[in-house]
Order: C-alpha cells, then sequence, then structure tokens
C-alpha cells in the first residue's frame, strides 16, 4: 500500500506535504524539542512581523486563543457576544463556558456577517462583535467596525479561515480590537492544533500576556497523539479511504477508541459543556506550523488558482457560487470553495464517495456546525438566521488545497456537471 497514494479530500489533514510528515516523524524522536524550548516565541515574532501587529500569543488551539481574548476584555456572565449564524460549535462553547450568551447575526451572499441584522440584534447587554471572515473571504469590516465604535463594542476577528486575507490593503487580523488564528488540522496553514491571539492595544496585551504565562504546557502523550496524527493518516488512513470509505471509517474509529489520535472536537463541545483551561502551544507543533507558514504565499496562490478555476468551469452551470463575484478592495484566501445545490447534499455526498472524493468537511446542514451538534445548547433556536440556515442546507465544499491538482479540481467539476444532468433528466420525467 503506498503511502502517498491518496483520494481527493476536502479537509484530511489537506496541508500536509512531504517535508511536513517528515518533521512530525522527527519530531517523536525528539523529546527534547516536545515542549519548553521557546519556538513558539519564534512563531509569534513571525505572526507579528507578517501583520504587523504589536503583540502576539499562541495557545493550544484557536478556541483557547478566543477564549482567553474574552478573559481579557473582560466578558463575564450574562454579557452579550454577538456571532453570525453559520458558524462552529468551537467559537460558541467558550461563550457559553463564561457564562456570557452568543446572539446570532444572519450572513449576507458572502456567507459572513450581514450588517443590517447585526444593528438589529444589539442590545444594552451586548459586549462584542465577533466578525468570521468565512472560507477565507473577508466580511464588510468597515460597516462592521463602524456599528461596534457607535454602540460601544469590542471588535474580534475571527481570522481561522482567514489567515493572509486582505482588505484595502490591510492584513485580516489587524481591523479589529483583536483577533485570534487557528491552525487545526484543516486550517490556511496547520500543526494539528495550535492558535494565536493578536492585538495591538496594550492593556489586552498584558491581560493575554499574563492568561498565557499562567497556562499549562500539554502532556506528551498529548503531544505525540498530534505528531502521529498526518502520519497515520497519510500512510494508513488516506490509502485505506482510497480502497473504500467504509475501511478508512472504520480505521480512524480504531485509532480514535484506541486514544492513539485524539479528536478535533470532543462531545462535550458539540453539547456546550466542555470545561476548558488555558494551555499554551508546544514547541513541537509550533515546529511544525512554522513550516508550514513559510509556505502560506504559496498554499495561497495556490488555493486561488483552484478557486478560479472553479469560478471557470461552474459558474455558467447553474450552480450558486457564493464566492465567485469579483473581488472589489479585498484579496480571498479560499480555505474552501463553497457551492450551493438544488441537490440533496446528502446524496451527492454519497455519490462522491463512490467516486473516492470526500467532499464532507462538516461545513453543512445547521448554522453551528459540524451537523451532529446540539444546536439548541449552543443557544440557537429555528428561525434566527434564515439565510444562514437556507445556506447551511444546500452547501457543499470544493477542496482547494495543496494537495489538491488542477486535473483533480475537473474530476469535481465533471462529477458535479453528471449530478446536475441526472437530476434534471428525472425531473423531466
Amino acid at each position: 500500500m503506498c503511502c502517498w497514494k491518496r483520494p481527493i479530500s476536502t479537509s484530511l489533514i489537506p496541508n500536509f506535504q512531504k517535508d511536513d510528515i517528515l518533521l512530525a516523524l522527527k519530531l517523536i524522536f525528539q523529546p527534547w524539542k516536545w515542549k519548553g524550548k521557546d519556538t513558539e516565541k519564534v512563531l509569534e515574532e513571525e505572526f507579528k512581523r507578517y501583520l504587523k501587529v504589536n503583540y502576539a500569543f499562541s495557545f493550544i488551539n484557536g478556541r483557547i486563543a478566543f477564549l482567553a481574548i474574552l478573559k481579557a476584555l473582560g466578558i463575564k456572565k450574562g454579557d452579550e457576544i454577538l456571532v453570525q449564524g453559520f458558524t462552529c460549535n468551537a467559537l460558541i462553547s467558550p461563550i457559553l463556558f463564561l457564562g456570557a450568551k452568543p446572539v446570532f447575526v444572519d450572513v449576507d451572499d458572502t456567507i459572513n456577517m450581514d450588517p443590517v441584522d447585526l444593528k438589529r440584534k444589539i442590545t444594552k447587554k451586548s459586549k462584542a462583535i465577533v466578525v468570521q471572515h468565512t472560507f477565507g473571504w473577508p466580511a464588510k469590516i468597515d460597516e462592521i467596525k463602524q456599528i461596534a465604535r457607535e454602540n460601544n463594542l469590542f471588535l474580534i476577528e475571527d481570522c481561522a479561515h482567514s489567515l493572509g486575507a486582505e482588505y484595502k490593503g490591510k492584513k485580516i487580523g489587524t481591523l479589529g480590537d483583536c483577533a485570534f488564528f487557528s491552525f487545526g488540522r484543516d486550517k490556511i496553514i496547520s500543526s494539528i492544533f495550535g492558535g494565536m491571539a493578536v492585538t495591538n492595544r496594550n492593556e489586552i496585551a498584558q491581560k493575554l500576556k499574563e492568561i498565557q504565562q499562567n497556562g499549562k504546557n500539554p502532556s506528551s502523550f498529548w503531544i505525540i497523539q498530534q505528531l502521529l496524527y498526518p502520519i497515520i493518516l497519510r500512510i494508513i488512513i488516506l490509502p485505506a479511504y482510497n480502497i473504500h470509505s467504509l475501511l478508512g471509517r472504520i480505521l480512524f474509529g480504531i485509532f480514535h477508541k484506541s486514544s492513539i489520535l485524539g479528536k478535533a472536537v470532543s462531545k462535550k463541545e458539540k453539547k456546550g459543556g466542555e470545561k476548558y483551561f488555558f494551555q499554551k502551544m508546544p514547541s513541537a507543533l509550533a515546529s511544525i506550523a512554522l513550516n508550514q507558514f513559510k509556505k502560506l504565499k504559496c498554499f495561497n496562490e495556490h488555493r486561488r488558482e483552484i478557486a478560479e478555476f472553479y469560478k471557470r468551469e461552474l459558474r455558467d452551470e447553474h450552480f450558486f457560487l457564493p464566492l465567485g463575484i469579483k473581488e472589489e478592495n479585498i484579496y480571498a484566501v479560499f480555505m474552501r470553495f463553497p457551492v450551493l445545490v438544488d441537490l440533496s447534499t446528502d446524496m451527492l455526498l454519497r455519490e462522491s464517495r463512490k467516486e473516492r472524493m470526500y467532499l464532507n468537511d462538516g461545513w453543512r446542514k445547521t448554522p453551528v456546525v459540524p451537523p451532529d451538534t446540539d444546536i439548541s445548547k449552543m443557544g440557537y433556536f429555528s428561525g434566527a438566521c434564515p439565510k444562514a440556515e437556507k445556506i447551511a442546507e444546500r452547501l457543499i465544499n470544493l477542496p482547494t488545497h495543496i494537495n489538491i491538482t488542477q486535473k483533480e479540481a475537473q474530476k469535481i467539476v465533471t462529477f458535479l456537471r453528471k449530478q446536475k444532468q441526472e437530476d434534471k433528466k428525472h425531473g423531466d420525467k
């Protein structure tokens, strides 16, 4: 079984290349480099230089970086935090953990926060706005920033999808009071786990620094789990998926149940009941993040090329492309390329698996993803964001990452066209 043979996938370690795999393998046998080597400080300095911000603080993942920001801003029980509909439970759980209340704002056609609905949702209890740049497409930040100022609200940028994106020549992550990034398994760059909080405000930075310094280091066992993740997926799991999806799922389940691999999102988080504590980013994962960070420009240029290919090939195929519009005053990085279909997405993904294409990345079906999230426990109730709900029902995400070739993108396009034609035939009968 060739360790480099892989199926087409949207989110199974999309960014990892041979050098990243070899680095992870090397680090497994260098336990003295796992923590305490200050590699995370080097990563922080690289972030500050790249974004041109004054402060950057690394954490174990993006949600803990976000939680640190909420703590630094003094968010407390009963405060309302405005977030967009169609977001991840990893954003909502830290809000709930502090006893605050997420207030969901509907989205616009680019699947970003709608400033009009935002104005309607603000109350006397509102304390902060979290603006998510969905799939690497910058939100209407000028309008949202003005609303934040008029209502004396903190503005937090959720940049988990958007490292490298720009708005009017300025890097996303530098336009609010503070921002956080994620280096999760399927993000713009990946170190399996990892996150960063950034700000230019001295008083916020001092509190973030204190929170980070008081954080704990993760266990050595946990670090081994993360280092093993890309190796096992590349050598065993992905080739298994290339044979059959059932075999891939079975092996994935075995590795998870045996605790050889950890999960990105826990069951408790999906029900809003996770108890968080602050942890530092270990040096081993910071080393992988730095290796990926060196390739950021290449990664994002490739994403843009594949996105342009999808635009050309699908524009006239009666698919709705939320990010298929002209980029005005923005530079998008297309972590995914979303497509809205009039077909059953369950059926479409089921058929795609038969072609060894795994397009289900979990960003679908519900306004708080992944689909098995208990949205009522997240504080979301049906009808709160009708547009986000409709988009979630119709959306599938196409891969744009560095390991997707144009030939593979063409295979996806051909598959979608075929499904559309077959659906039309059935409709005409």
